[in-house]
């Protein structure tokens, strides 16, 4: 998942930057509030955090825009601010949630996963075969028993599994999976879904990740 960090105190933004990768999100930092903006409209972001007091626009300014954009994207504010006005002025501009400087990581993470958790009525489970993948739970299975993924390869058996019965080339799952939009070698891809076949025990009968030579991967149903 993507997260776009606006927060002009380096310092800030360099540790939860480093925190929140440690966690597998994909992170982008803006240092004032134009480029925040900016990145907010064009980029596809799960979850904006964003500083209330910054060069250029201010955090409320930046949420009150993108809310006319975006009604669904939760959007979290870092404030010194600390009285009941001024956290129901945030509320009020389209803001999710708020955490008061200074902060415990541990504390804004828990707050990002509530955030992100499935709405009610959006299904967190999905299937491929016997395999199927929690991902509020971040659990996989196989014929019900439990499969141990890291989070790089659950999150690379994810992907391929939201777009079953379509072709995942080598470029977009680098781009979805790694976050890299550049040049690579993506042989490392090759090494994850070796490692995927291997602890979902697929034999040959159970062709559920298909390689579609010289473009990339597929998940079909057998």
């Amino acid at each position: 998942m993507r997260i776009l960090i606006v927060e002009d105190e380096t310092g800030i933004s360099g540790f939860l930057k480093q925190g929140l990768e440690e966690e597998s999100f994909a992170v982008d930092i803006a240092d004032n509030g134009k480029k925040g903006l900016e990145l907010a409209l064009t980029g596809k972001y799960d979850l904006l955090l964003l500083d209330w007091m910054l060069p250029g626009l201010s955090g409320i300014e930046i949420c009150r825009q993108f809310r006319k954009e975006d009604k669904e994207t939760p959007v979290l504010f870092l404030t010194a601010k600390d009285t009941v006005d001024e956290t129901i002025f945030g509320l009020q501009s389209g803001a999710n949630d708020y955490i008061k400087k200074p902060f415990h990581f541990e504390e804004l993470l828990e707050r990002i996963k509530v955030q992100l958790r499935p709405k009610s009525g959006e299904h967190a489970i999905f299937s491929l075969g016997p395999i199927e993948l929690n991902t509020g739970t971040h659990q996989a299975f196989k014929n019900g028993k439990e499969v141990n993924l890291t989070l790089k390869e659950f999150a690379l058996l994810e992907y391929l599994i939201r777009n079953k019965e379509r072709v995942c080339t080598r470029t977009k799952i680098i781009e979805k999976v790694w976050d890299i939009n550049f040049s690579y070698n993506t042989g490392v891809i090759d090494v994850y879904i070796n490692a995927l076949r291997r602890k979902l025990d697929l034999d040959q009968d159970e062709n559920y990740i298909q390689t579609v030579r010289g473009v990339g991967y597929i998940a079909k149903e057998s």
